[in-house]
């Protein structure tokens, strides 16, 4: 009888990625098509590079079974291939990190329900609770007044970096938007140093990486910074300039989420415009809406 377990051939991964970026073409993962004479069926060897987020001389190897692939590589190219579920699995065998692959359910970051009350509690004052990979877990209603309202964005786009690169209100708002972007991303690399490994921030790094060129070449420097504190500049749609201070707190109990708090300084111009914007946010009638769809 036909030995049916027998281990993949060397040359196993580099075919399967040759077919797989075969089937795909650059219209079909928003890349544009710059020529239309194409010499390759399917995507090229660098298309695929960007996707993933990495070098085309190591994704060039890669094919050539000259380097080996670590999880966290897999896990961004089956991303960036369109790989189903079980041409997922296929992957991780054939290049010898079975026991590493995503597993189809992950655990769900949940607030404490402490937080909930100290957000409701903190009303004046916009606070967020950031989780592993900066996503957005929770907001009050001033954090909703001052940035967008976070409930009309879909749950998985709930990221505070991927709105920052991606929303145009998130976006247009920051008046000093590439300096808060770059400290955005080096706190990203933060995160990235504790999970290397996690899926989920694989490919959220690897989709900003294709939307927007100045994610690429930041994250691309390895810059990382830690800091807990710092002041925003905002022109919000309603109440004009603002001059705010940015606070996290870790939480105690090791679960990697943060508070986030912002102020402004008690008698400025900015702490009169967040009163505004809350009497404003008070009386929904009198609204325009300005928050638009959530881009991404």
């Amino acid at each position: 009888m036909e030995d049916m377990t027998a281990a993949p051939e060397p040359g196993d991964l580099g075919a399967f990625l040759k077919a797989s970026r075969a089937r795909l073409t650059p219209h079909e993962v928003g890349l544009p098509e710059l020529d239309g004479n194409r010499k390759v069926a399917g995507l090229r060897r660098e298309e695929v590079a960007r996707l993933a987020a990495i070098s085309v001389d190591y994704y060039t190897r890669l094919e050539q079974g000259r380097v080996q692939a670590s999880a966290a590589v897999l896990a961004t190219l089956a991303r960036a291939l369109r790989l189903d579920e079980d041409q997922q699995i296929y992957l991780y065998e054939i290049a010898g990190k079975t026991d590493a692959r995503p597993r189809r359910r992950r655990t769900n970051q949940k607030v404490r329900p402490a937080v909930r009350r100290l957000l409701a509690q903190l009303d004046q004052v916009p606070a967020v609770v950031l989780g592993k990979r900066m996503h957005i877990l929770d907001w009050n209603r001033a954090a909703a007044a001052l940035y967008i309202d976070f409930s009309r964005v879909p749950a998985a786009e709930r990221n505070y970096v991927r709105l920052l690169f991606t929303h145009p209100v998130v976006r247009g708002m920051h008046l000093d938007w590439e300096h808060d972007a770059r400290d955005a991303v080096a706190a990203l690399r933060m995160e990235a140093a504790k999970d290397p490994d996690d899926p989920d921030l694989v490919q959220l790094v690897g989709e900003l990486s294709v939307q927007d060129p100045d994610f690429r070449a930041w994250w691309a420097e390895h810059r990382v910074n830690s800091a807990s504190y710092g002041t925003k500049h905002y022109r919000h749609p309603v109440v004009g300039d603002l001059t705010l201070d940015c606070d996290t707190w870790n939480s105690p109990d090791d679960s990697g989420q943060r508070l986030m708090v912002i102020t402004a300084e008690p008698g400025s111009p900015s702490d009169d415009a967040l009163r505004i914007l809350m009497s404003w946010e008070d009386h929904p009638a009198t609204r325009t809406d300005t928050i638009g769809d959530a881009g991404g």
